[in-house]
């Protein structure tokens, strides 16, 4: 039952937990991802700095990670594989990310506050939101390898 990927997985969740809750017990703040990137870029001011240092960590993380043998896995950086069709893959992750924008706005929030912090505090919304996040997912998913013919 303990696999590398079960250890790796149980790993990297303790750590998001962790790191969600320091940020509650020093800063006082959830660890909304969308919110603290949209604060950032729309506010500014001494009281902003923590945001962009957070947004930071969140790009340097991988690639502190390196040195030490972390790799992504052959099956993620395959999906970012331009040489059968580099327009459709750009299409498509542009449709991604402009639907993940929308969806964010429409849930008031995306995974790592509804997902992480908010199912964490047992809130309502923020599991009805996971759930529909998570639905949305796996439609989208099903559509992408069979329904558009596995673009």
């Amino acid at each position: 039952m303990l696999t590398e990927v079960f250890f790796h997985a149980f790993i990297g969740g303790g750590l998001i937990g962790l790191g969600a809750f320091l940020l509650l017990l020093f800063n006082g703040r959830i660890a909304g991802v969308s919110g603290i990137a949209y604060t950032a870029l729309a506010t500014s001011g001494s009281g902003n700095h923590w945001r962009w240092y957070f947004i930071a960590g969140l790009i340097m993380g991988p690639l502190l990670a390196q040195p030490f043998g972390f790799t992504l896995p052959d099956t993620i950086v395959g999906a970012f594989d331009t040489t059968d069709s580099p327009l459709n893959n750009t299409l498509v992750t542009l449709l991604g990310g402009i639907l993940v924008g929308f969806g964010t706005q429409l849930g008031s929030g995306c995974t790592s506050g509804h997902g992480i912090c908010g199912i964490s505090r047992l809130s309502s919304r923020s599991i009805l939101a996971t759930c529909i996040f998570m639905l949305s997912a796996f439609a989208t998913v099903t559509l992408i390898k069979h329904g558009f013919g596995g673009i």
